[in-house]
């Protein structure tokens, strides 16, 4: 009995082990890019942007332009703010409800306040590339 435990227990590794390591591999490049073109990509990144140790972020060196069809952060940050402004984040709910009065003053509410709307935004939103647009994320269902 004690050897077929053991047998059973050795396949079981043995088992785990090459699962292991057949996942553990690198995954092929995406289809339809050369190395060269993936080389070329990055000197092309590495030409426009430089490392930031403070913030630990890549960022855009001075007198650079952005890539063509990228908004500024300026920008995107004004339509986040131009959604809080005109709406108000229900926590029973749990969604975002349209001001029926009009749009409020940012300038007025708390810090407090402000970060914990903002908080909220970046929970249910997100920024896409594509669009250019604030897109509002999935909703996770109740289990």
């Amino acid at each position: 009995m004690k050897k077929i435990r053991v047998l059973s227990a050795l396949t079981a590794l043995t088992l785990t082990a090459v699962v292991g390591v057949a996942s553990a591999q690198a995954p092929a490049a995406p289809a339809g890019e050369t190395r060269a073109q993936v080389k070329m990509d990055r000197d092309e990144f590495l030409k426009s942007h430089t490392w930031d140790p403070v913030t630990g972020n890549w960022v855009m060196k001075p007198g650079m332009a952005p890539p063509a069809g990228i908004k500024p952060r300026a920008e995107v940050k004004a339509e986040r703010d131009e959604f809080l402004r005109n709406n108000r984040w229900d926590e029973v709910k749990g969604e975002w409800l349209p001001l029926k009065e009009g749009p409020r003053d940012m300038s007025k509410m708390s810090r407090a306040e402000v970060k914990a709307e903002t908080r909220a935004f970046e929970k249910t939103h997100t920024f896409d590339e594509v669009s250019g647009t604030w897109v509002a994320k999935p909703m996770k269902k109740a289990q």
